[in-house]
């Protein structure tokens, strides 16, 4: 690997940027992102880094002030004369307002898109966006990463039989029909109403689920309330073992306790978002996306296609 390529993290989820760094065997970039006493955000890199190809690797998962390092260090290394500058964003958060669907409200996706391209990102990475067309909100170069492969390649190994994949509401049905298709398996979908955010309703489901096994597919879980209504309506018709799968477990609030609720044999989550392993359920299965990010980085950095990645 050239030793014009470096990675810098902020510190959102400096595990799994180490091991995209094991994986390209390359050291993690040396830099400083701490607080000042007031505990403003303070970054300082602390190696040369002119004329060479910066990832500045950060999920925005709350609080805020991730998604603040992944701007200050974006300038900080823009500053310092990189060549091409990165951003490497696994989970992309403040993407579920992307449009006016009410008045008076913001569309802090476009903002936020705003806001890393002008701190200095010359290219975008990320991955399972809860949008698609979030891509277009930069007016720089975005590669959009599915955790399909991770995911898919799990249920093959397990060879669950007479499986079937169900999309937990109606912007799911694209991404479970994905599912579906690769893993030769039938498809359901739920009809689900929310009467206030972060609150759903699962109201049908849509499809064949009785003496099925079932799995929920979505690209995130926050609450948990929506696998619950899913899991709950699947097993009300008839469906046999029930899992969940998703790209990013946000798990706030009760989601813990929602998930227990739901009744599901498994959880199958990847690590964009870190968690504290003692604080997860037992039957919650953790896969690291460091694999995918690495030769996605290796090949932004060697100039190749990256088509193969998206299947």
């Amino acid at each position: 690997m050239s030793d014009k390529l470096r990675m810098f993290t902020g510190n959102a989820n400096r595990k799994l940027a180490e091991s995209v760094c094991d994986y390209l065997d390359i050291p993690l970039g040396k830099a400083e992102v701490g607080r000042f006493k007031d505990n403003e955000i303070v970054v300082r890199i602390k190696e040369n880094i002119r004329g060479a190809d910066i990832f500045v690797f950060q999920p925005t998962f709350p609080p805020a002030e991730n998604l603040l390092e992944l701007l200050i260090m974006l300038d900080a290394v823009m500053r310092a004369s990189a060549s091409r500058v990165v951003a490497v964003i696994p989970y992309f958060g403040y993407a579920r307002q992307d449009r006016k669907d009410q008045p008076r409200v913001a569309i802090s996706a476009k903002l936020v898109a705003n806001l890393i391209a002008t701190a200095g990102a010359t290219r975008v990475v990320s991955m399972d966006l809860h949008s698609h067309q979030i891509q277009g909100f930069f007016d720089v170069q975005f590669d959009h990463l599915f955790a399909a492969p991770i995911l898919i390649d799990y249920f093959f190994k397990k060879d669950i039989g007479n499986l079937v994949v169900l999309a937990p509401d109606v912007g799911s049905v694209k991404m479970a029909r994905a599912y579906a298709k690769r893993l030769d398996a039938g498809l359901a979908i739920t009809d689900k109403r929310r009467p206030r955010p972060d609150v759903a309703e699962a109201v049908n489901v849509i499809g064949e689920v009785k003496d099925k096994n079932v799995v929920i597919i979505d690209d995130m879980i926050s609450t948990g309330s929506s696998m619950v209504q899913a899991s709950h309506a699947a097993k009300e018709r008839g469906a046999k073992d029930v899992y969940a799968a998703c790209t990013h477990p946000v798990f706030c609030g009760d989601a813990m306790k929602n998930l227990e609720l739901a009744g599901l044999k498994e959880v199958i989550v990847t690590d964009t978002i870190p968690h504290d392993p003692d604080k997860l359920n037992s039957n919650i299965r953790v896969l690291t996306v460091a694999p995918l990010l690495g030769e996605a980085v290796r090949r932004i950095h060697e100039e190749r296609s990256l088509s193969s990645l998206f299947v």
